[in-house]
């Protein structure tokens, strides 16, 4: 099975404000960078979104390291999701999970894979992280 790394990354200018996202694939010495945004939004759907958009590109079944700065991103789809599916999208404060339509959506893209969620500090210099950030800042701008 092929081996994919990602990076994503969410940005908001104002929160809720633009936002945009960003994603760098690599496989196999490639690289294939993207990015979008959205008018009114917040930082989480736009790190959620990032996630969501570099699992479409792929168009087989893929070992993936996605690398994330999103503690939500990563805690949600590896510790909160399962409890969520389990309490009928209802978190342990007894309120419905936000981004909901986001969450079930990666959760999807996500069965089609095997995918090892990492994170990393933000804006700490990592090349990865950086060019994913530079992406999403991008998003903002062409909107």
């Amino acid at each position: 099975m092929k081996v994919v790394e990602i990076f994503t990354d969410g940005a908001c200018r104002g929160n809720p404000g633009k936002g945009g996202w960003g994603a760098l694939l690599r496989f196999d010495g490639e690289e294939r960078r993207i990015c979008g945004g959205e008018m009114l939004t917040t930082n989480n759907r736009m790190e959620l979104r990032a996630a969501i958009e570099a699992l479409k590109v792929l168009n087989q079944r893929c070992n993936i390291n996605l690398t994330t700065d999103s503690s939500y991103v990563k805690n949600g789809i590896t510790q909160w999701l399962p409890k969520w599916k389990v309490n009928n999208w209802v978190t342990s404060n007894r309120k419905p999970v936000k981004n909901i339509d986001l969450w079930l959506e990666l959760d999807e893209l996500t069965q089609k894979h095997e995918v090892n969620w990492l994170w990393i500090k933000g804006h700490s210099g990592h090349e990865g992280n950086e060019t994913a950030d530079s992406l999403a800042n991008r998003g903002i701008d062409e909107l």
